[in-house]
């Protein structure tokens, strides 16, 4: 049984959910869940939790994650990306200097509404059902934060901007990118996706499925599975004593006299927890109120 987080490399033509099918045909196993949606054209991370790891899920779709997007100017399409219809074609006569004024004004906290085109829930339905059935509906707006986009390549006489962009969770990219179009006056679709970095996962020890098939047929797959304590390593260690490690196991809290000798140094905020074997248990916090620390997240079961 594998528990862990393995940096999966999804291709073009895959969805986030085909990667997952995948993975578990490979594995032969069910519990797998991915950490944040790409498009299918899209490419790039797309960390994978298994087993027990599941309970991860929602702590690394948090992460900030990193983009590198080419972006069209002189068009709008109904998708805000190339493979939609198009909506409106311009000229495009821009200088330099505009273009970079332009990017670097969505650097910062901005309200994005999001595009028709995703998997945003209303009233029970994906918004992309709506939008394929013609239909178009009031979305709200929502903070988003754009930490830095660097200009890594521009050719206006192509019509193309190629940026690299550190942004928060639920950042639309190509509605960005449409919204920059929208700034300078003459429309932009994102020509292409490439997602580099979540959170501590990044673009180079990324395997694709087929790698990570032929290292599963190997027996090899075990060296590229992130344990799940790794993901807390920032946080103190603590372990409980054997005579009182059923308390963690329960899920119950347990204070410092619970904890092994050499080991009873007051911490703060949240640790991560093990047995007396060294088996992780979970992530705790201290309840100053109840002079415990108290279960935040158990990975136990």
């Amino acid at each position: 049984m594998i528990n862990g987080i393995i940096n999966v490399y999804k291709e073009k033509g895959y969805t986030s959910h085909d990667v997952v099918a995948k993975m578990r045909g490979i594995l032969k196993m069910k519990k797998i869940g991915h950490t944040g949606t790409l498009d299918p054209d899209a490419e790039g991370v797309l960390p994978l939790c298994i087993g027990k790891a599941t309970k991860l899920v929602d702590m690394i779709t948090d992460k900030d994650k990193t983009y590198e997007a080419v972006m069209k100017l002189g068009v709008t399409t109904d998708t805000q990306d190339l493979t939609g219809q198009v909506l409106t074609s311009s000229e495009v006569n821009l200088r330099e200097e505009e273009v970079i004024s332009a990017i670097q004004s969505f650097i910062g906290e901005y309200m994005q509404l999001p595009p028709m085109y995703s998997a945003i829930k209303v009233d029970g339905k994906k918004l992309y059902e709506l939008a394929r059935e013609g239909k178009e509906i009031e979305r709200k707006r929502r903070l988003v934060k754009i930490y830095d986009i660097r200009i890594l390549q521009m050719n206006l006489k192509e019509h193309e901007v190629t940026v690299s962009v550190d942004c928060g969770k639920g950042t639309y990219i190509r509605t960005l990118l449409h919204d920059i179009g929208e700034k300078l006056g003459c429309g932009a679709a994102m020509k292409s996706l490439l997602r580099t970095a979540v959170g501590s996962f990044h673009l180079d020890n990324a395997l694709k499925l087929s790698e990570i098939e032929k290292l599963a047929k190997e027996n090899k797959l075990g060296d590229y599975i992130i344990p799940l304590d790794a993901m807390f390593l920032s946080y103190p260690k603590k372990i409980v004593a054997k005579e009182y490690q059923k308390l963690i196991y329960n899920g119950n809290p347990f204070r410092e006299k619970h904890l092994m000798e050499g080991n009873k140094d007051f911490t703060d905020g949240w640790v991560r927890v093990y047995d007396s074997y060294d088996t992780f248990v979970g992530i705790y916090q201290f309840d100053s109120k109840k002079n415990s620390y108290v279960p935040i997240k158990m990975f136990l079961s």
